[in-house]
């Protein structure tokens, strides 16, 4: 990032910050894409909270960007068996925030297994959790009672604009890969698994791209809506993925179960937008497919007459090229700000909450004013 981009935004943060300002003293414990814009984000939630440590996700670390911020603040290793255990993730707690107030930041529903534990037993207080994603926010959700307030930004209007431009980022990179191996996607039949924001602007681009695109989600509302926009559509998971040629998962809750895959069309590429282990139950295949690397960030997985290849280790593809979505990533990372600032003052009960119109308005109108000229 260049300078003036750099200044541009520090400004726009800034005045976030001063717009929503803190409640109290906060712990935040940060989960986090670790990408080149990432350092000034946290640069502004350290004006806000004190930073009690950036764990960072496994697949998406640009390798400069964790030495910029080791620099800085504690960085830790995150997996999701530290917090699927409630002792270790007790323990944890206690060894990096002990009797303090505490945010947690969220992408991907990570503390959601151990919250209850947490939050009745961690020596000072969780105030409550500010969550991402979708897929997190379907874990959160699924827990049912709430012990403490969930602040969830994944169905903002201001995350529609990066969920647009991700579903861009994917095919990109998704092209890019396939390329490697010297082919290319256009006139293929494709499959989308998830008609959500970011699988809808996947398929959109797909069929931008003139692939033959055929649409599954779950829900039937989101089927109906897939039929209206010009896309064929199947009522089953095994029905969408017969003669695709290209499978991209967008549902972050395990689209292609181990049955799914023999039924994989010959050759057929498969990418996730999100973790591996919430799209792809890729495990079941160790024991049955030989798995060969055949080019950076591309596997075939072979067993006798049947094969296929796996993108980015099932990982989210976009990250292979820096998940780059320009500016709009920002307007969700204010408002991810704003709500540690709403946990501060305690206002919230327990249970799965979102930011109020007139904070978003907010949030855009300074977005605006700052990079819209």
């Amino acid at each position: 990032m260049e300078s003036p981009e750099k200044a541009r935004l520090d400004a726009f943060f800034r005045r976030i910050t001063a717009k929503f300002p803190i409640g109290g003293q906060v712990t935040a414990l940060i989960i986090t894409h670790l990408l080149q814009e990432r350092p000034a984000f946290l640069q502004a939630m350290s004006r806000i909270a004190a930073v009690g440590a950036v764990l960072p996700k496994p697949r998406s670390i640009d390798q400069r960007t964790l030495d910029e911020v080791r620099r800085s603040h504690a960085v830790h290793d995150l997996s999701r068996e530290l917090f699927a255990d409630e002792t270790r993730a007790l323990e944890y707690l206690e060894d990096t925030a002990a009797g303090t107030d505490v945010v947690l930041l969220d992408i991907g529903g990570y503390f959601a297994p151990s919250l209850r534990t947490l939050v009745d037993k961690f020596s000072g207080r969780v105030l409550g959790v500010v969550e991402d994603t979708e897929n997190g926010h379907q874990r959160y959700a699924a827990l049912g009672d709430l012990p403490c307030p969930v602040i969830s930004v994944a169905r903002s209007p201001l995350k529609e604009c990066e969920d647009h431009l991700v579903g861009r980022s994917i095919v990109f990179s998704t092209d890019a890969l396939v390329r490697t191996r010297g082919d290319i996607l256009t006139s293929r039949a494709a499959c989308v698994i998830g008609f959500g924001k970011v699988g809808r602007a996947i398929a959109q681009t797909l069929r931008a791209h003139d692939l033959r695109v055929t649409v599954y989600d779950s829900d039937p509302v989101k089927r109906v809506q897939a039929h209206a926009q010009g896309f064929s559509t199947a009522g089953s998971c095994t029905e969408a993925l017969r003669g695709a040629e290209l499978v991209l998962c967008a549902t972050g809750n395990l689209a292609l179960r181990q049955h799914h895959f023999s039924a994989l069309h010959n050759g057929a590429y498969v990418a996730s937008v999100t973790s591996s282990e919430d799209e792809l139950e890729l495990g079941y295949l160790d024991d049955l497919y030989q798995r060969t690397a055949v080019a950076e960030e591309l596997a075939r997985y072979e067993v006798t007459g049947h094969y296929f290849y796996v993108l980015a280790d099932g990982g989210a593809v976009n990250f292979v090229h820096g998940a780059a979505v320009g500016s709009y990533i920002h307007l969700v990372q204010a408002e991810i700000l704003a709500a540690t600032t709403a946990l501060s003052r305690s206002g919230h009960a327990p249970g799965l909450h979102a930011m109020s119109q007139t904070d978003r308005q907010t949030i855009a109108e300074i977005w605006l004013d700052q990079f819209d000229r």
